[in-house]
Formats: structure tokens, sequence, C-alpha cells
């Protein structure tokens, strides 16, 4: 049992279970883990493993490790990166919100991360893992100006293909920081432009939100 800790946590149906004991054995795993580097190294490693049960119950705990003490996680970077290519929704959009919290502290690793955000940003199937997507490559791309131009491209699409779905006002928060960031004059322009319609036309939060940024844009 003490090898396979954390896999054999959830019953093989994961709805099987109510979500709050779910989330009590994952805050559990990441108390475990916060103490023992052992057993957060066994965590990072079944991110890669074969079993979709415990790639999903490691990135759950990994995620509250990564609000707790990110700084703990830097030196895994590599395994968050890959567990993007990963096949289920939610190890993705829990190792995009880690990787969003290690920018600050990894940029490097997280520029690598790119390609696998994008096709999260894009992904059909799961609002939360483009709404994650959206989060990560506004952090990075806030943080210098050649970033900005590297992932405005991305964003500027999911603006227009995302426009009115369910996620989309959080992803305008997003938006909204990454209009406060290091961006090119170009990046600011098109941005602005991008948002001016919503600004000037949009209702409720939309029109607020849309605002927010263009008078971010104009304030720098």
């Amino acid at each position: 049992m003490e090898k396979e800790w954390f896999i054999h946590m959830l019953p093989e149906r994961m709805e099987e279970r109510p979500v709050s004991d779910k989330a009590q054995e994952a805050a559990k795993a990441a108390e475990s883990a916060l103490r023992d580097k052992d057993r957060l190294i066994e965590l990072t490693d079944a991110l890669s493993g074969g079993s979709r049960r415990a790639r999903q119950n490691a990135a759950s705990a990994l995620a509250i490790v990564a609000k707790e003490s990110p700084e703990t996680l830097v030196v895994h970077g590599s395994a968050f990166v890959d567990a993007l290519n990963r096949p289920e929704a939610q190890t993705r959009w829990e190792c995009l919100d880690i990787l969003t919290m290690l920018v600050d502290r990894d940029s490097r690793t997280c520029d690598r991360a790119v390609p696998g955000a994008e096709a999260a940003l894009f992904d059909e199937e799961s609002g939360l893992v483009r709404l994650a997507a959206m989060r990560f490559l506004c952090r990075l791309g806030a943080t210098t100006e050649n970033r900005s131009e590297k992932v405005w491209p991305l964003i500027d699409e999911a603006i227009q293909c995302w426009h009115g779905d369910l996620e989309f006002q959080d992803m305008l928060i997003a938006v909204a920081d990454f209009s406060t960031g290091k961006l090119t004059p170009l990046v600011k322009e098109e941005l602005e432009s991008r948002m001016k319609f919503d600004a000037e036309n949009g209702k409720g939060a939309l029109r607020r939100r849309a605002r927010q940024i263009v008078e971010n844009i104009q304030a720098k």
C-alpha cells in the first residue's frame, strides 16, 4: 500500500464518490507531498504513468501544492509540460494551472508549454481546458514583449473563436491582466482594436471588461 499510497485512493470510476471526497483526498495527498519530497516525486511521476485515474488524482493534488508552495514544483516543470499531452481534460487543465503559477519562477520552461497550451486553447470538448490555456498564455505573454508577440495570435484567435461561450467572461479577465503586461506597440494596437467593438456596443460584464482592457492599453 505504501508504494501505491495515492494511485488507489479513489475507485475505478471517479464519479462514484462525491466531489467533496475527491477534494479531501487531493488535499490530503498534497499535504503529504509538501512534507515529503519522495511523495512529491511519486505524484509527478504519476503524471506520465499508464493509469488515467492516477494521472488525474496526481494532477489535482499537485495543483493544490502549486497554490501552497509553487517554488517546490519548479524542478518538476518539465513533467507538467509533458502532461499537456495526456488525453484526459482534467490532467491538462490542472497542469496548465500549475504552469501558470510557475511563469514568474521558471518562464523558460513555461515557454516549452506553448504548443501544448495552443492545442488546449482550441480543445472543442472542454471549456475548462480552454480557459486554463488562456490564463496560462496571457500570464506568459505579459512577461516580455517578445512573448507578447508570440502568444498574441493565439489569444486573438481564441477571443474570436470563443466569444459568447460560457468561459468567455473569465477568459477576458485573463486578457485584462495580459493588457497590463509588457506588450509591443503592435500587440497593444491590435488588442485595443479587437476589444473596441465590445467596449462600445457590448452589454453588462462583457462591456465592462472590454472597456477595462481598452483603458489599460490607453493608460500605458
